[in-house]
């Protein structure tokens, strides 16, 4: 009851303070590649460039905001629009489907004029819009804050929402990391509506909650990622965190950068009977992190983790990131047993984001990690970067003027494929033609021409993530 009243009283309060705000026409997340498509569309007749591999045969999903109605752009966040995945699937070197559709979320469906979907929900909002992935046999939409998991079918229709397969109301998480020996999903989970604790928890192969560990925290913390180890969680309790002065101010994402609450990571057994009190925390300097790339566990019983870092983050924009003014690094973090803080080691400067790696080696050792550019000068060669971090080679790839990827997913050649053999896939929108591309880059020569491109009929607005997403044989 005290849940429910809290969701109304904030939903009340947001809704009254985004009513006496002025109208503001401009907002960058809502123009240029950011801009909403309109429309649903399905396509069977794709142009290919190239020759696409015989080896990749699934779907490609990626999802992102594309919101159906926009009462008041200089109040719209990026992180806050309705929900849409984009699907490309292929098999045995064809490209049979391209389509995109809206998660159904209730006032997506009130806009189509369609009956509610189906499952529970929590929270102010239904919105999902963050990541899409496939486990236990299915795809799923998920998004973090509060809300639930939204089923997607394999024509990326919506089925229902609901944590997974178990009965539980509780916050899920845009960035679950799926453990390679065991199959189950891990995640850190925050409500915006429990400002006290994060939680720990654990998705088992069949879709089944098999661990909940609640951690205690102060104001609320954005715990957008995570990261796992054969034996530990990483937890990041950074200054980003809940602002009611945000929900006065009629902004639609209430949380802010807050020079008071320490920055901290934590590290809490993976497995066996666990609670908050076997956590270990470490002091880093204030920022933050969107991303972690990968995490593997030292002989002496730390841990290394690789992040992209922003210096600061939400401190003068209420609409979306400050990418363009503020510090951006890829890191390697120490945690070591023998210390109280993090210790730092620059890999590379730069405007970018969206780190992945051959997924196979998920907290263990390994050696190769991608980023995209990240810049709002679209004007600009926008690049992708391929670091060997054993050597510190780094390999760039060029998509052109006006040319702007989204995140790459690295796809092995075969299921025992080396790392570094297979591709590196991603949408790529085109702001000279209006029209997007999938191509398809080998992995092993990052800055050499694409092995193939898919020609699209639509636009897929820079969004979040995705995955590429096997079919089971």
């Amino acid at each position: 009851m005290s849940r429910n009243l809290a969701e109304r009283t904030v939903g009340w309060i947001s809704r009254w303070a985004r009513q006496r705000q002025p109208y503001q026409a401009s907002n960058i997340y809502l123009e240029g590649p950011f801009a909403p498509v309109h429309d649903e569309v399905t396509e069977t007749q794709l142009r290919i460039t190239g020759e696409l591999p015989r080896e990749l045969n699934g779907l490609y999903a990626r999802i992102g905001p594309n919101p159906t109605h926009v009462d008041n752009p200089g109040l719209y966040h990026w992180f806050a629009g309705d929900g849409m995945v984009h699907g490309l699937r292929l098999a045995e070197g064809q490209a049979l489907w391209y389509r995109n559709r809206w998660i159904g979320s209730n006032s997506v469906r009130r806009a189509q004029g369609k009956p509610v979907a189906p499952g529970p929900r929590r929270g102010v909002s239904d919105v999902v819009n963050t990541n899409v992935f496939g486990h236990a046999g299915r795809v799923w939409a998920s998004v973090e804050a509060g809300m639930l998991p939204v089923q997607l079918d394999d024509q990326l229709e919506t089925v229902r929402h609901g944590y997974f397969d178990s009965e539980v109301s509780r916050a899920f998480s845009a960035h679950p990391h799926r453990d390679p020996d065991t199959g189950s999903l891990h995640a850190v989970c925050y409500d915006a509506l429990d400002q006290r604790r994060v939680h720990h928890v654990e998705i088992d192969a069949t879709g089944r909650v098999a661990r909940l560990v609640d951690i205690p925290v102060s104001h609320g913390p954005m715990v957008h990622d995570c990261a796992i180890t054969r034996s530990q969680v990483v937890v990041l309790d950074l200054p980003v965190t809940f602002s009611l002065g945000r929900v006065l101010r009629g902004n639609s994402m209430p949380y802010a950068w807050n020079d008071r609450h320490a920055a901290r990571v934590g590290l809490l057994p993976l497995k066996g009977d666990t609670s908050s009190r076997d956590i270990r925390w470490f002091n880093v300097e204030p920022c933050f992190v969107f991303h972690t790339c990968n995490a593997q566990d030292t002989a002496d019983g730390g841990v290394l983790l690789d992040v992209v870092v922003h210096h600061r983050m939400f401190d003068r924009s209420s609409v979306g990131p400050e990418t363009d003014q503020q510090r951006i690094t890829f890191e390697r973090w120490t945690l070591s047993p023998h210390r109280s803080d993090v210790v730092r080691e620059v890999v590379a400067e730069g405007q970018q984001e969206f780190p992945r790696f051959d997924e196979r080696l998920t907290g263990r050792s390994y050696r190769h990690a991608y980023t995209v550019g990240f810049s709002f000068d679209f004007a600009k060669q926008q690049q992708l970067h391929a670091y060997d971090l054993a050597t510190g080679r780094h390999a760039v790839h060029n998509f052109g003027l006006g040319r702007v990827p989204g995140e790459a997913v690295f796809v092995p050649r075969t299921p025992d494929a080396a790392e570094n053999d297979g591709w590196l896939v991603c949408y790529v929108s085109d702001m000279n033609t209006g029209l997007s591309d999938f191509v398809v880059l080998n992995a092993a020569d990052v800055s050499g021409p694409p092995q193939a491109v898919v020609h699209l009929p639509a636009r897929v607005p820079l969004g979040f993530h995705g995955n590429w997403i096997p079919d089971p044989a």
